[in-house]
């Protein structure tokens, strides 16, 4: 009986170490184990109904080669969490993360030396914050007291809603239910209001109807705001069937960041997300054809983020792209920032604030 335990036991730890990852390699009888590991890229996304996760499907579809390089896009649990895991889960090298987090996690003193341990790849694009509202409520002003739900604890969406309600000056009853239980008891009128920080259009508010009685709220611009976010405007071509043609939603936007461990040069690990990040920046152009995600058009490769480390082998890629690059004219200028404007929604009167930041975005753009 005691040598049958010990077998036993013996044999729970090998499932153990298989489980965490702790076995060997495989054996020569097996070289396409080593290889796949090898090449194999893990990346954090979001929940099944955000664009997070159909970013990283891109990202898995473009660049798996089945040989040198394999994207495995896994469900994340939001920007918070999403960082945490990139920094202490074995199996993943990168996450997408809004751009606020990282702020968010070192006032919170979540991580050590989060510095040193957190770069970015890229910005992706911006990630506009719904507030959807139920009949009674027309002004964002309304919902003083009310019950609004801001997704689960530690989500992208909860960070940034309580940071623009305190901005506005607005104390809510915040609720952290996920967004599909939510967008139900919004329905039922459980609760006045529901936020959700996501790319739109989002899939979870795609099939909402007008009939449904509900819509979306308007955020008022502050010099606050501004400070942190970038202004953002929903329309009828985002969600047809609840905003009427020629009508807008103001609202604003932060920017979705490919972060990434900041592993050390020798190490294998950051051999393998520099193999990533060439094959990212080379494929760029496949992400800008159907059916990838409209969202890939916002993006551009160079726009720095405030606050974060480009991991290196990034930066030197950018570097290399823009010394290769041809000056531009004048005109080719103008129409560059034109695009930049629209593309982030920004009325015309605001554009001007955007100006400066458009200078970088342009003078470091590789393309």
């Amino acid at each position: 009986m005691k040598a049958s335990f010990v077998r036993k036991l013996a044999l729970g730890a090998c499932i153990l170490a298989s489980t965490l990852g702790l076995a060997g390699p495989a054996s020569a009888a097996d070289p396409r184990g080593v290889n796949a590991n090898s090449g194999t890229v893990g990346i954090v996304s979001g929940g099944v109904e955000g664009t997070y996760v159909r970013i990283a499907a891109d990202l898995a579809s473009v660049l798996d080669d089945g040989d040198t390089l394999r994207v495995m896009p896994m469900l994340g649990k939001g920007s918070v969490q999403n960082l945490k895991d990139i920094v202490l889960l074995k199996g993943i090298d990168v996450g997408i993360v809004q751009s606020d987090v990282l702020a968010y996690a070192k006032r919170e003193r979540l991580l050590p030396n989060l510095d040193r341990r957190i770069k970015y790849i890229a910005k992706l694009y911006n990630e506009e914050l719904h507030i959807l509202a139920g009949p009674d409520v027309t002004r964002i002003e309304d919902l003083a007291g009310r019950k609004v739900n801001v997704d689960v604890q530690g989500s992208g969406t909860s960070m940034t809603a309580s940071l623009v309600f305190d901005m506005l000056g607005i104390k809510v009853e915040p609720q952290a239910n996920d967004q599909a239980l939510a967008l139900e008891k919004l329905r039922k009128g459980e609760i006045a209001a529901m936020a959700y920080v996501a790319g739109k259009p989002t899939r979870l508010f795609r099939d909402l109807k007008a009939g449904d009685g509900l819509h979306f709220l308007s955020i008022p611009m502050s010099a606050a705001l501004l400070d942190t976010y970038l202004p953002s405007r929903l329309s009828n071509a985002d969600y047809d069937g609840l905003i009427a043609p020629g009508e807008q939603v103001d609202t604003v936007a932060v920017g979705a960041v490919m972060a990434v461990y900041g592993w050390e040069r020798d190490l294998e690990r950051h051999r393998k997300v520099a193999r990533f990040v060439d094959a990212f920046f080379s494929k760029f152009d496949e992400f800008l054809k159907p059916p990838r995600h409209p969202k890939w058009k916002e993006v551009n490769l160079a726009a720095d983020v405030p606050g974060w480390t480009r991991f290196e082998p990034a930066e030197q890629w950018l570097r290399q792209a823009s010394a290769a690059k041809e000056p531009q004219t004048a005109a080719a200028r103008k129409e560059e920032f034109r695009t930049f404007v629209e593309q982030r929604g920004v009325p015309p009167q605001q554009a001007e604030k955007l100006f400066e930041q458009f200078l970088l975005w342009q003078a470091r753009s590789p393309q």
